[in-house]
């Protein structure tokens, strides 16, 4: 049976992703019988839950973003020069300080994003579901990022300038930015941390759901209930 379906998904994926349903109509006799539409979004809906609640909690830890190189905020372009001239002269630490911040920025403001994200996964429809189930490893979160970004985005950017503020990393960088700018024969800049930190948050936030749902598509052993292997089953 197992051979059949992955015959079928190759096929589905040369035509262009052709309605799931028809895949599932011919799948073996009892297929269907065991498992409907309604169960596997729900099935997807736990899975995606399941990713907030394990992975997304760990980025709103002390070092959730400073210590993951998965999601490490690094510095921007623009900065990665005042970085350097600052080493130069002597401020490696306030230069460390500076990174730093922009993590712990982010740290505390991840915990706005999940009823944002608990939202979203209650509108999984089996229109969405039939989808995100035979797509690629990370179809479900990106099926998310399609449906939060431009909300999580507008709610993220005055989170995150009251974490500059909360965390010190507004006056941090304005010192820094400063002493560069009065280095001489360098060029002043003024870049919009705020933008900065709040997209490489989200883009953190993702990436770590997309590490639950690989883990819950390759192994069977994450598969912590009965439904979520009826319906990943589907897709082995």
């Amino acid at each position: 049976m197992i051979k059949r379906i992955l015959a079928l998904i190759v096929v589905c994926n040369l035509m262009a992703c052709a309605e799931l349903q028809q895949v599932v109509d011919s799948l073996p006799q009892g297929t269907t019988d065991v498992l409907g539409n309604a169960d596997i979004a729900a099935g997807l809906r736990e899975a995606l839950d399941l990713g907030i609640e394990k992975q997304v909690a760990k980025l709103t830890t002390e070092d959730g973003f400073y210590k993951n190189e998965l999601v490490k905020i690094v510095l921007p372009e623009e900065l990665q020069k005042v970085d350097s001239a600052l080493r130069k002269i002597g401020l490696s630490s306030l230069a460390d300080e500076g990174l730093k911040v922009l993590n712990r920025a982010a740290e505390d403001a991840v915990s706005e994003a999940t009823p944002i994200f608990v939202n979203a996964v209650k509108d999984i429809t089996f229109d969405d579901a039939k989808t995100i189930l035979l797509g690629e490893d990370n179809a479900a979160t990106s099926y998310l990022t399609t449906k939060t970004q431009t909300e999580l985005y507008d709610k993220f950017k005055p989170v995150i300038n009251n974490s500059f503020s909360k965390v010190g990393a507004d006056k941090i960088w304005a010192n820094l930015i400063t002493k560069y700018n009065n280095i001489p024969l360098t060029s002043n800049v003024n870049p919009d941390l705020t933008d900065y930190v709040t997209t490489e948050a989200l883009e953190g936030v993702y990436t770590m759901i997309a590490v639950e749902e690989l883990e819950i598509r390759n192994s069977v052993a994450s598969r912590s209930t009965d439904l979520l292997k009826k319906v990943f089953a589907l897709q082995d």
